[in-house]
């Protein structure tokens, strides 16, 4: 069988991303000829029409939209197999590239680094901050090679490994009336106004979720798109919010005018785990990533 080159599946997928073929020439580091002549020889090869083009556009047919889908597939499993030959020799060596949600990464990565910097000096890792939607996109598509994320979001059956539970806090402005409870039950939520994330934020839905089933009301006149301006806003007196646990020490302190009130310890929370494609050749690496992420967790909380 006449199979397509990797070369021709990198510019099947050049050309479905960019709608370009001079920009696809550039992103594959070819001439514009050759990646012409790489296009039409696949297309030969498969005895399909996979883009319309005429001078001023480019537009993928039904068949080049779902073969460069495939191939992006495809191009992430060979990479996953070149950087899987490193596990041979070194366990946790050679690149890789790391997705993390934004309510995760400055409060855990910032102590993890170094031990694995430590633990691990062959790795060569690359670290991509976004919202759950997109990473899980880039996982599936072969740009990341694994996730640090929440387990309740739409994973896309990703394989996963579970690192940490972490719980949920009801942060409220001092002058609050529940400011001098050491503990808060959910229904302590019912008509009260809450303050969330912007839409794309897993954090957003999983609160969402909470506040919902008690009673609770939105603010929609105000979203933020961190967790630093959404306490802002509490402290000015706006509304409360659900703060995950990791991000206490960092977001709250003294001089503040919060107080930060843990739930019961069956309370609301969000699961944290790694994920990554199911047959990823990697997989064992990825528990050993785990476990160095989870005592960096555990030490932080203290258990």
């Amino acid at each position: 069988m006449n199979l397509p080159s990797v070369r021709q599946l990198e510019c099947l997928v050049a050309v479905e991303k960019t709608r370009h073929f001079g920009r696809a020439a550039e992103a594959c580091f070819i001439t514009q000829p050759a990646l012409s002549h790489q296009i039409q020889q696949l297309e030969g090869r498969l005895g399909l029409t996979l883009f319309e083009r005429d001078r001023r556009r480019v537009v993928p047919t039904r068949a080049g939209e779902a073969l460069a889908a495939r191939a992006r597939s495809i191009l992430g499993d060979l990479r996953d197999f070149s950087d899987s030959a490193a596990a041979f020799t070194e366990p946790l060596s050679g690149p890789l590239r790391l997705g993390v949600i934004p309510t995760v990464a400055p409060y855990v990565l910032p102590r993890t680094l170094g031990v694995l910097r430590n633990r691990h000096p062959g790795l060569e890792l690359t670290l991509r901050e976004g919202q759950t939607a997109e990473l899980v996109r880039e996982l599936f598509e072969g740009n990341l090679d694994v996730l640090f994320l929440a387990r309740e979001a739409d994973l896309g059956g990703a394989r996963t490994l579970d690192i940490s539970r972490d719980p949920f806090l009801l942060a409220v402005p001092t002058t609050h009336p529940l400011a001098s409870r050491k503990r808060a039950r959910e229904s302590d939520l019912d008509g009260e106004e809450v303050l969330l994330l912007e839409d794309g934020h897993c954090l957003r839905d999983q609160a969402l979720t909470v506040c919902d089933a008690a009673g609770a009301t939105e603010l929609g006149n105000f979203r933020a798109s961190s967790l630093a301006t959404l306490l802002r806003l509490v402290e000015s007196g706006l509304g409360v919010t659900l703060l995950p646990r990791i991000s206490v020490e960092a977001e709250t302190g003294p001089g503040r005018s919060l107080c930060v009130i843990p739930f019961p310890k069956n309370g609301p929370a969000r699961a944290l785990c790694l994920a990554w494609r199911p047959h990823a050749l990697r997989s064992g690496e990825y528990k050993l990533l785990g476990e160095t992420l989870r005592a960096a967790i555990d030490d932080r909380s203290g258990h």
